[in-house]
C-alpha cells in the first residue's frame, strides 16, 4: 500500500488528514503536497500515543527549550 494512501486509516483519522490538508492549502500550499505533509503529520501518531510515550520531564524539557528559542526569537525579530 502506498504511504500516501488513505483507505487504511479510520473515519476520524481520515477527518483529522482532512482538516490537516486544508490548513496547508490556506496557507498557500498546493494540493498535492498539502495531501503528502498531512498522511506524514498523521502517520506517526496514533491517538496522541507519540506525546503520551514521553515522560512528564521530557514535555517539560522540550517546552521549556521551545519558550526560550521563541523568546530568544522574538528578541532578534525586534532588533
Amino acid at each position: 500500500m502506498p504511504r500516501g494512501d488513505k483507505f487504511a486509516y479510520t473515519d476520524k483519522q481520515k477527518r483529522k488528514a482532512e482538516h490537516i490538508e486544508e490548513r496547508y492549502e490556506d496557507r498557500g500550499v498546493s494540493e498535492k503536497e498539502a495531501e503528502r505533509r498531512a498522511s506524514f503529520e498523521k502517520g506517526g501518531r496514533k491517538g496522541g500515543a507519540a506525546a503520551a510515550s514521553r515522560t512528564k520531564e521530557e514535555r517539560s524539557a522540550s517546552g521549556k527549550k521551545a519558550a526560550a528559542t521563541r523568546k530568544r526569537n522574538e528578541h532578534h525579530a525586534h532588533h
